[in-house]
């Protein structure tokens, strides 16, 4: 009975491998940037360090804006759907809302520090 069932378990495991590859392929075109790695704590960054974290977030934030028109793009294009291009273009700006309010936060703590 094993046995019996090797061969569709692996046939699924293919079947979900292609969807997903697909799914990922779509949007293959626009790479999706990946947000700054690092936050400067404001309780002990000194200035350099939080102008070169907002140098790098001005970056991130215009690769995001590059990648949203990608999407558009590829939508235009029907390479992706409408509805893909959405949920692509909304984890990332999602993604980078999150990133930019907590540097934000690092910054007004910073500011306290220097008023």
């Amino acid at each position: 009975m094993r046995n019996a069932l090797h061969p569709l378990r692996s046939g699924l495991t293919t079947l979900l491998a292609a969807s997903l590859l697909y799914s990922v392929s779509a949007a293959a075109d626009c790479l999706l940037p990946a947000p700054p790695s690092h936050i400067p704590d404001g309780h002990f960054a000194n200035e350099q360090e939080m102008q070169t974290a907002m140098r790098t977030f001005k970056q991130y934030n215009e690769d995001v804006d590059e990648y949203a028109k990608c999407l558009n793009f590829e939508q235009r294009r029907n390479r992706i759907s409408y509805d893909d291009a959405e949920t692509h273009r909304t984890a990332a700006l999602d993604t980078l809302t999150s990133v930019l309010e907590r540097f934000n936060a690092q910054v007004r703590i910073y500011k306290s520090r220097h008023t």
